[in-house]
């Protein structure tokens, strides 16, 4: 008896360091994306207030998909309701609580992300988060915000195995700190280029001279394309890319994309803002190809405007950054977004899923070959 159980914890102990285990990020081997900095832990939590949680549920030989829960403040957030816009830069996808953030310019819950067919408890989770929130005892109405990508390939989507307990443990296990990236959460059963993909963040921190700002980025990273890393055609180089070898040419998925930053902006703004992430999806070499469900939402957490948003006045009275002042956001959400992609390929492990398939991790050793070809490793 105490064999079997050594063996189990045994078997449970290597899947676990073989499935989820964080290598190095794209800046330990000198990948230096960008002009900017990065804020100290270059995550979307270098945003104060930003949390983000994971329920990674695999199981068996099947079952490999999970949760990603990201907080925009730690306050009810219903009634506290966060300045933000969605912006869609392919619509095939199932993004929950586009319109009413389109009307009314705010979120009112947490963030979720899912696969494709778990959207609906997803939603069903956030409405009961929201009802049994104090202060939020007579509410009659809730926009939950859930978006997706579909995992199918090495999933048992069909079965739709994300339950509510999972969204609300998702939530309940949100940190400030560091993000774990890769085969986590919503990123457990994803693929990016080809590779294994998953879940990657990044930030940026913009000199005090132009706003001293704070950008931080979290993807779910699950599309095709033509794999670039710093402008240096990896892909290519690897000969594995959409188009050039029949098994990759299913270059359909999609990409959700979470920029948050400190910056006072209105939802006008943030909807520039998410506009620009795109431009960092297509810097990786992403196609936002026919069926590829491309999302951005972008979140303002400037705490003044926050509590502003929440007083029980006919007047919103609020910092707003002029339209002058936007580039320098831009440019850190280009950055981020870009790295995030990145560093959620660089996390991920090689994974083993529905019907046997293997989707291989990002090999990084080669990777690291070309990189330096291109002179493009910064000692």
């Amino acid at each position: 008896m105490q064999l079997n159980n050594y063996l189990f914890s045994l078997a449970f102990f290597l899947l676990f360091t073989f499935c989820f285990s964080q290598d190095k990020r794209a800046r330990d081997y000198g990948i230096q994306i960008g002009i900017f900095k990065t804020g100290t832990l270059n995550s979307i939590t270098d945003v104060e207030g930003v949390s983000v949680g994971h329920k990674t549920i695999i199981e068996g030989a099947h079952i490999r998909t999970g949760v990603t829960a990201i907080i925009p403040h730690q306050k009810n957030i219903f009634q506290y309701k966060v300045p933000a816009a969605i912006y869609i830069g392919n619509g095939f996808g199932k993004l929950t609580g586009y319109s009413q953030v389109k009307e009314l310019g705010n979120i009112e819950t947490p963030i979720i992300l899912t696969n494709t067919l778990s959207v609906p408890v997803a939603s069903q989770s956030l409405l009961t988060h929201a009802l049994e929130k104090e202060g939020n005892e007579n509410l009659r109405s809730v926009n939950p915000i859930v978006g997706e990508t579909n995992d199918g390939f090495l999933n048992d989507i069909r079965g739709r195995h994300v339950k509510e307990e999972d969204v609300l443990e998702a939530i309940k296990n949100a940190t400030s700190k560091s993000v774990l990236e890769g085969n986590v959460g919503a990123g457990t059963g994803t693929i990016c280029f080809g590779f294994k993909g998953g879940i990657g963040t990044a930030s940026r921190k913009i000199p005090e001279s132009l706003g001293g700002f704070t950008v931080g980025v979290l993807v779910q990273s699950n599309f095709g394309g033509v794999l670039q890393i710093n402008g240096v055609p990896v892909g290519q180089e690897l000969k594995k890319f959409t188009f050039d070898n029949a098994v990759l040419n299913d270059v359909d998925g999609s990409c959700m994309i979470v920029v948050a930053t400190d910056a006072p902006l209105n939802s006008r703004n943030l909807e520039r803002v998410a506009k620009r992430a795109i431009m960092g999806l297509a810097k990786t070499g992403g196609i936002a190809s026919n069926g590829s469900g491309d999302y951005v939402i972008a979140l303002s957490l400037n705490k003044e405007n926050i509590t502003a948003l929440a007083k029980q006045s006919k007047f919103y009275e609020s910092t707003v950054l002029k339209n002058e002042a936007m580039s320098p956001i831009f440019l850190a959400t280009i950055e981020a977004t870009e790295e995030a992609i990145i560093n959620s390929l660089f996390a991920a492990k090689t994974m083993k899923g529905k019907n046997d398939r293997l989707v291989p991790s990002l090999p990084k050793d080669k990777v690291i070959e070309i990189m330096k070809k291109f002179n493009r490793i910064k000692k």
